[in-house]
């Protein structure tokens, strides 16, 4: 279903692209939220894991601009992963004003058996798509992606 909006055929164009874009990945992103619900996580504990185990220890800040979270939002998702010792903030040596966030033992055991689970979700939903259309896609939500940001 495309938008009702009446404007110049590059607005409507434009816009149905980015309703359907939206759509689909909402529909991807709901069945990987099922998927980490029944792990007991929320996507932004998963991405905050997952960043820490791809990229190792990092700043509370660094975390929220790598997975697009506010600065409030990240505390407190970092809070909840604390308790369940998940992670574990650490004082920078250079500057103790900041916590450098660590992904603990259980917390490396916790993301070890869910990243497969969810790239298996992933791979499922987009095998509709062969390779060379998963490359065009990702290159096309790349560009569009890094013209947002400037």
């Amino acid at each position: 279903m495309g938008s009702n909006y009446k404007g110049s055929k590059k607005e409507i164009q434009a816009l149905n692209t980015f309703i359907k874009l939206i759509r689909s990945a909402e529909s991807l992103n709901s069945k990987i939220n099922l998927e980490l619900s029944d792990f007991g996580l929320t996507e932004s504990q998963f991405s905050v894991l997952d960043a820490l185990f791809h990229l190792g220890p990092l700043k509370q800040k660094e975390i929220g601009k790598k997975i697009l979270k506010s600065g409030g939002n990240i505390t407190m998702v970092i809070d909840n992963l604390e308790k369940q010792d998940f992670v574990k903030r650490k004082r920078g040596e250079k500057d103790r004003r900041h916590f450098i966030i660590h992904l603990t033992k259980s917390g490396k055991k916790k993301i070890s058996e869910v990243l497969p689970e969810v790239v298996n979700v992933i791979k499922k939903h987009l095998e509709i798509l062969d390779l060379e259309e998963q490359k065009e896609l990702g290159r096309l939500c790349k560009i569009i992606g890094l013209q947002v940001r400037h």
